[in-house]
């Protein structure tokens, strides 16, 4: 087992599930897939079967293409999932995945756009890291300043590496880098109190009074990635923006941020309202139909053509 991939969903992210299996398929990855859910399972798993030999309780198999498979491993934790993920690639490092030399996190709102050949060699660059839309954060920005005086009264030294602010979306950790998850579940785990627990995270309104471009878990688990990289003492192999759409350049994974998905999205009636269709919910659509597919034929061919004249009403009229 060279490379594994995981992820994480519940509720209507189960979709994005899709897309992202499909467009790593087409572009050369095979082997298991690794998706913790908390909730039920979509009608599209319906063919998945019990597997006892991943160790994992309920956990089912789909076997998805040739040399494809998927793992659905129900998880049971009360932490919002985007806190949950170190713990959850150490889990799969120590038992299901133990034979796996890289692991690859990512958020089931990404679709891969380039040859899996090229994850593979980044990880063996490093730690393999994309760059945020909020980025960069200087060495001295206060919210650094804050996590080191945070992290430092409980004797969690933080060392500057560069000024890119991670993004939390993917991480791909070669097997002599796993050490770096055991110190990002320890960051995650110390940041907790200060959050009110790993139940919550930067998509909470709960948290939007203690939320601040200064405050040093404004974007609690992110803010967490990003000091964890500081608290390690290993390589870290950024990729800029680009890496993920958020600029023009090499994309390798376009990546849904906001509230809107594009499994949710109205295109007409939001290029009316000047938003034109993104790179990402082009790729999103054009990616459902195969090997696995979550909608309808018609379903995927009417927002395929939505999607196509919302792009034509962009380029005539948008938002500034």
């Amino acid at each position: 087992m060279n490379s594994i991939v995981c992820t994480l969903f519940e509720n209507h992210y189960h979709f994005g599930v899709v897309a992202l299996v499909n467009s790593l398929y087409r572009q050369g990855f095979r082997g298991e897939v690794f998706a913790g859910y908390r909730g039920g399972l979509p009608r599209w798993t319906s063919h998945a079967m019990a597997n006892p030999s991943l160790l994992w309780e309920g956990s089912s198999t789909l076997n998805v293409a040739k040399e494809l498979q998927v793992h659905f491993l129900p998880i049971k934790t009360d932490y919002h999932l985007t806190n949950y993920k170190p713990e959850f690639m150490l889990k799969l490092w120590e038992g299901p995945a133990k034979k796996a030399r890289r692991c690859y996190y990512f958020d089931p709102d990404i679709v891969v756009i380039r040859s899996w050949d090229l994850f593979e060699q980044w990880t063996d660059c490093g730690l393999a890291i994309c760059e945020d839309v909020n980025s960069p954060l200087a060495a001295n920005h206060p919210r650094r300043i804050a996590w080191r005086r945070y992290f430092g009264e409980k004797g969690i030294t933080l060392f500057f590496k560069e000024a890119i602010y991670a993004n939390g979306g993917f991480i791909g950790v070669n097997l002599k880098d796993r050490s770096f998850l055991s110190v990002w579940k320890t960051i995650q785990e110390e940041m907790a109190p200060a959050i009110g627990g790993l139940n919550y995270s930067q998509f909470d309104t709960s948290l939007e009074s203690s939320q601040g471009p200064f405050t040093p878990f404004g974007r609690t688990d992110q803010d967490a990635l990003n000091a964890s990289i500081e608290a390690w003492d290993g390589i870290v192999s950024f990729v800029g923006q680009e890496g993920m759409a958020f600029k023009p350049g090499l994309s390798l994974m376009p990546h849904a941020l906001g509230a809107i998905k594009p499994w949710q999205l109205k295109p007409l009636q939001r290029a009316m309202a000047g938003c034109p269709p993104r790179l990402v919910d082009r790729l999103y659509w054009r990616f459902v139909n195969g090997p696995i597919s979550s909608h309808s034929p018609f379903v995927t061919y009417s927002m395929n053509v939505a999607i196509s004249l919302a792009a034509l009403i962009g380029r005539f009229y948008r938002r500034n």
